[in-house]
């Protein structure tokens, strides 16, 4: 991954305020609240809403990202909630998790380049042991439509790292689909998700 992306992360989480707030994303919420706390993993995690979360509900919390902009966001919005989370800085290949290491994985709007994003989720997947869940929430190709429309409810301008249900059956053949589905939603996340937009949801249970 080249520097220009890392600095476009780094600047984007240097400032005082939660880029994408300090709630935790909707979805993931109502899903991670019906599962067993164990393990989880949470790739491109920024700034650490849904990891803090995570963590005060009792999971075992490691995250990444190739933002120490965002770790340090992270680690100062762990601290009040009085949580741990073992946060990474460094590309996937990089960073030594272990083959069925975790009981979930939450890819929460991990929009790697797309180049890359299909052999990430591949990757990822081997981490995940059997009978272990991915929650997945990221803006669907339909997505460009809505930023045309306002450019506040954020996400990728390229069609190639935006995501499609045909990709994701793709990138994790190998589960139960518990939930799959191309919607609509209503972003209200911090400064840069606001608005209207199309997302691909995804449940998926590792056989």
């Amino acid at each position: 991954m080249n520097n220009t992306w890392t600095d476009r992360w780094n600047d984007r989480y240097s400032s005082e305020e939660f880029a994408y707030g300090t709630a935790p994303n909707n979805y993931l919420k109502e899903q991670l609240e019906k599962l067993k706390t164990g393990s989880i993993l949470f790739p491109a995690e920024g700034e650490g809403r849904n990891a803090v979360f995570a963590a005060q509900l009792g999971w075992r919390v490691s995250a990444f990202d190739i933002s120490a902009e965002g770790k340090n966001k992270a680690l100062k919005l762990a601290e009040p909630n009085d949580v741990a989370i073992d946060y990474l800085v460094g590309e996937l290949e990089t960073l030594n998790y272990q083959e069925e290491q975790f009981d979930a994985i939450a890819l929460i709007y991990a929009h790697f380049p797309a180049a890359i994003k299909s052999s990430i989720h591949k990757t990822l997947e081997t981490y995940l042991r059997k009978g272990g869940v991915i929650i997945f929430e990221a803006f669907s190709k339909k997505h460009l439509e809505y930023l045309a429309i306002n450019d506040k409810v954020g996400g990728p301008k390229d069609i190639e790292s935006l995501f499609s249900i045909e990709e994701i059956q793709s990138d994790f053949p190998d589960y139960e689909i518990i939930q799959l589905e191309e919607k609509e939603i209503e972003l209200n996340e911090g400064l840069f998700h606001n608005g209207k937009g199309s997302v691909i949801r995804f449940v998926g249970k590792k056989k």
